[in-house]
């Protein structure tokens, strides 16, 4: 009897080793509450704050690599892939030592400083946000910015996991003359309005831009090595708007994150970095 009785104990201890292995902590949305747009959050209001003194690094280290965290935000303007965080994280402090609330209009990013404000622009619905970044992330390759449950569900990411988008910061910096500066817009502290219905994108329209010559020949030599490396998408558009006239090699388009994911891979052994996303 009493060999039973340790037998059955041991079964039901495998079994309960056996669930708590199979069920790590995943991330993902809030067990309820609505995802109607009238119930989400405003956007964050830009205004002008002190750095934190907490992960403004000024390098800190993660995974083995080391990031320089950027002096000023002035200037900062990027697209990219943006990725999301929630219930995994909710109520743990962020970099500057908040604790990150997955319902308010946050954001990581891995070098602008703490905190800084951005717009986010969805590119393929045009939808457009703006956030507070007062957190590190996302350490995965290929990503630009991580986004607050809130703010993704804003975008129409939350379902995808992930978004091509567009980055830029409202800086309260003094430009520094180092580097070219790019207009900003502030938005006054207002009344919230329902938001208006964002203009239609036409997501047969994104491209990735790989290259911009003055001479038709180096333009061909790019396409060619392209698609050589099996990249049968690329092609040249020549613009001439500007004077001389330019030659721009662009990939697409680009359906998804998941195509961008491997373009963007392909164009890494090709040590073609930094192609740029445009959506005309």
């Amino acid at each position: 009897m009493r060999r039973k009785a340790t037998r059955l104990l041991l079964i039901l201890l495998s079994i309960t080793l056996a669930s708590c292995g199979s069920n790590k902590a995943k991330d993902g949305p809030p067990r309820s509450g609505s995802s109607r747009m009238s119930d989400l959050p405003g956007d964050a209001v830009p205004r002008p704050e002190p750095k934190s003194r907490y992960g403004n690094g000024p390098v800190y280290e993660v995974f083995g690599k080391n990031y320089t965290v950027m002096k000023s935000s002035v200037g900062y303007k990027e697209r990219g892939v943006a990725s999301w965080y929630g219930k995994k994280f909710h109520g743990r402090l962020t970099s500057n030592r908040e604790p990150y609330d997955m319902h308010a209009m946050t954001a990581a990013h891995k070098t602008l400083p703490l905190p800084t404000y951005v717009r986010v622009r969805n590119l393929s619905n045009n939808r457009s946000i703006v956030v507070r970044v007062n957190d590190r992330g996302p350490f995965v390759h290929n990503r630009i910015i991580d986004l607050s449950y809130s703010a993704a569900l804003k975008l129409d990411i939350v379902n995808s996991g992930t978004g091509l988008v567009e980055v830029e910061a409202i800086s309260f910096d003094e430009p520094s003359g180092d580097r070219p500066v790019r207009q900003t817009t502030t938005p006054a502290p207002v009344a919230r309005t329902p938001d208006p219905a964002p203009p239609k994108i036409d997501e047969n329209r994104i491209y990735l831009q790989v290259g911009a010559f003055g001479s038709r020949e180096n333009a061909e030599n790019r396409l060619a090595e392209l698609k050589g490396a099996s990249i049968l998408s690329a092609f040249i558009v020549e613009d001439t708007s500007v004077a001389p006239a330019l030659y721009r090699v662009r990939v697409g388009p680009i359906r998804g994150v998941e195509q961008y994911d491997i373009v963007v891979e392909e164009l890494e052994k090709l040590s073609i970095s930094d192609p740029y996303l445009i959506n005309e």
